[in-house]
């Protein structure tokens, strides 16, 4: 299937979801592609059980996978941070377009900040990791397990409720959600916080998306060199090296582990370095263990990629050495040390 009349693009029907799609869409279109999305119904979206119960954000990808392998759809679109490690023998990572804001973003009622939060506030989140965080940073504050789509969950801050259909509930002060997903809907607006991830890091792979297709079609053919083009080589090693740190400590991508890796361009004699900063958190906030990381890269891509992914195994293992399996429930995947 190496040149493709109309290429079909799999996507969730959640509107962040098909907000994503459409942007990849867009790119890929201004390549010379036809591109058409086809809406595909995942376990997470018809389940109304906690993420952490269904086993982690990787339930929403499955059926999009399925689809993927079964010829239903070409290609999908994935938000990265939600994608599990291990990836299905057939497809391949096309493309990682350019990332957007890797942050945290607090939305509160009445322009509050995460430090100006009154005493034992609501605060809504379904990720561990932001919650483990959170209460380390906060270890007043009362965490309160929300589901829902975006704009459901920012209905449920107080003052709020005009974001959610129908109204939303308002009885939350404030909800944590990604950065990237509240700019791609347009509601940046409603941010009282971008929170630093000196306090809370973000899950690995956040704010970047991740075009997934039949690995055939990622090696030639019209679609391949689209795919191509689009492709970031920044984002991509970035994400290569937060990946690596959950892919070695075989967590999912609910685990309570933040991850962000910052590339610092070469400069005269200078090479490439990358960074990497992660954080392994006790669910309750009462203990974290952080690392930080750096490699200086290659040029050529494929041994850049080999020592981004090195780097996230390093930082893994230093977690492990500092004592991150007795904080949550982690191990390595083929310990290096």
């Amino acid at each position: 299937m190496g040149n493709m009349s109309v290429i079909r693009l799999g996507t969730r029907a959640s509107t962040l979801a098909t907000t994503q799609s459409e942007m990849v869409a867009g790119l890929l279109r201004s390549e010379g592609l036809d591109v058409d999305l086809t809406t595909i119904t995942t376990h997470g979206d018809t389940s109304t059980a906690s993420l952490a119960a269904m086993g982690g954000i990787g339930v929403f990808a499955s059926a999009i996978r399925a689809a993927l392998l079964e010829g239903e759809a070409d290609i999908a679109v994935h938000s990265f941070k939600d994608l599990p490690t291990g990836r299905p023998l057939g497809l391949a990572i096309g493309a990682v377009p350019v990332r957007q804001d890797p942050r945290d973003a607090l939305v509160a009622r009445d322009g509050l900040t995460l430090r100006n939060l009154p005493q034992e506030a609501s605060v809504g989140t379904g990720s561990p990791r932001r919650a483990a965080q959170l209460l380390a940073a906060r270890p007043d504050l009362t965490i309160v397990d929300i589901r829902g789509n975006v704009d459901t969950r920012l209905g449920r801050v107080r003052g709020l409720g005009r974001y959610a259909k129908g109204g939303g509930k308002e009885d939350l002060d404030a909800v944590v959600l990604a950065a990237s997903g509240l700019a791609r809907l347009g509601h940046s607006d409603a941010v009282t916080e971008f929170l630093d991830p000196s306090v809370v890091l973000p899950a690995p792979a956040q704010g970047a998306l991740a075009v997934e297709c039949r690995t055939t079609d990622s090696r030639h053919g019209t679609l391949a060199k689209a795919l191509a083009k689009i492709d970031d080589r920044k984002t991509r090693l970035a994400a290569t090296a937060e990946r690596a740190v959950l892919s070695h400590l075989e967590a999912g991508c609910a685990a309570p582990i933040g991850a962000l890796a910052q590339l610092n361009p070469a400069s005269g004699k200078t090479p490439e370095v990358l960074t990497l900063d992660v954080v392994v958190a006790a669910v309750d906030g009462s203990r974290t263990i952080r690392e930080h990381v750096s490699v200086e890269l290659p040029e050529e891509v494929d041994p850049a990629l080999a020592a981004a992914h090195t780097l996230g195994v390093t930082a893994a293992e230093e977690l492990l050495d500092d004592g991150a399996a007795d904080v949550a429930d982690l191990k390595a995947s083929g310990s290096t040390r």
